[in-house]
């Protein structure tokens, strides 16, 4: 009798066991290979939208680059040089997305007198990389686009960076370790990707416990070589000395408003904070695109960014 109980209940462990690694196998595979968007169903809805001119992009002078990522893979970029200038805004996309998402803020930047880097983010689009980290491996990426720009453009550099949510959180995290910007701009960014997990488990799913969250970094440390409690641009937005614009939608329920709002309440010095009332997440440019561009060109001739001799007031340039 004692030996069945004793079978029974190495059973019933190993059971449980097997049960709990296949959760969280299963779990951190979402998180790694979370699922994308095709790319030509993008470009296909940014034409749709006249989001992206084909005739504009055939006709700015850009040159293609790979650059390659401390993570060793190739990271696809490509530098749009409307102007004669110095002048450049690296755009960094969400995830599912690629650089084709940012080609509507390159032109928005090309208004204000800036030329643009648009580039993938590893596993997406034309970038290497096999994972999806949501920002611990992104931010290096970003800080080698950042370092092949100053190759590209010299000293004399003057630059910001421009991030829409995990492409806003990319920012912050690259702000916190490397503030080599001169501005940053963070649309809808998560405060922490933990937390933001928990809430789309608990929106969309059954799950409202930890567990699954808990058991998936288990395997993420295992199997992508990181916990996620390291996503976490709210650990390091005190560390952001430049001005930092946050936006978000306050109608955005995928990445809570509260959460721009909490890195805004943290970030010190210089920074300014703008809720739109139309949109849902990551669509504040899409619902408001003359309040978005007249909140960057405020915000950049707040902190004399603009170029005066062309640009001699943000109305006016947006005005026009």
């Amino acid at each position: 009798m004692k030996k069945r109980l004793l079978i029974a209940s190495a059973v019933a462990s190993s059971t449980l066991t097997a049960s709990f690694a296949l959760l969280g196998f299963l779990a951190s595979n979402r998180l790694m290979y979370v699922k994308k968007k095709d790319d030509s169903f993008i470009l296909e809805r940014e034409i749709a939208a006249k989001r992206y001119d084909e005739v504009w992009y055939e006709n700015t002078a850009k040159s293609e680059q790979w650059i390659e990522s401390a993570n060793g893979y190739p990271i696809k970029a490509i530098f749009l040089e409307p102007h004669d200038t110095d002048r450049y805004v690296i755009i960094c996309h969400g995830v599912t997305e690629t650089k084709i998402n940012s080609l509507k803020y390159a032109r928005l930047f090309e208004k204000l007198g800036f030329n643009s880097v648009v580039y993938d983010h590893r596993r997406h689009g034309e970038s290497g990389g096999k994972t999806t980290s949501f920002g611990h491996y992104e931010k290096l990426d970003l800080q080698a686009v950042v370092q092949a720009l100053k190759l590209h453009a010299g000293p004399s550099l003057f630059f910001g960076i421009h991030g829409e949510s995990m492409g806003a959180a990319t920012t912050l995290l690259y702000a916190g370790m490397e503030d080599s910007a001169d501005f940053y701009i963070s649309d809808c960014a998560y405060s922490d990707i933990s937390e933001q997990i928990l809430h789309v488990m608990r929106t969309t799913t059954p799950m409202r416990t930890t567990l699954a969250l808990r058991l998936a970094n288990v395997f993420l440390k295992l199997r992508d070589g990181y916990s996620i409690t390291t996503v976490s641009p709210r650990e390091v937005v005190k560390n952001i000395v430049n001005p930092v614009l946050f936006i978000h939608s306050i109608n955005d329920e995928f990445v809570l408003p509260k959460m721009s709002q909490e890195l805004f309440k943290l970030k010190q010095g210089a920074k300014q904070l703008k809720l739109f009332d139309e949109g849902e997440h990551a669509q504040s440019y899409n619902k408001n695109p003359e309040e978005y561009e007249t909140a960057i060109a405020d915000f950049l001739s707040e902190h004399d960014m603009l170029w005066p001799k062309i640009y001699p007031s943000a109305s006016a340039q947006i005005s026009s």
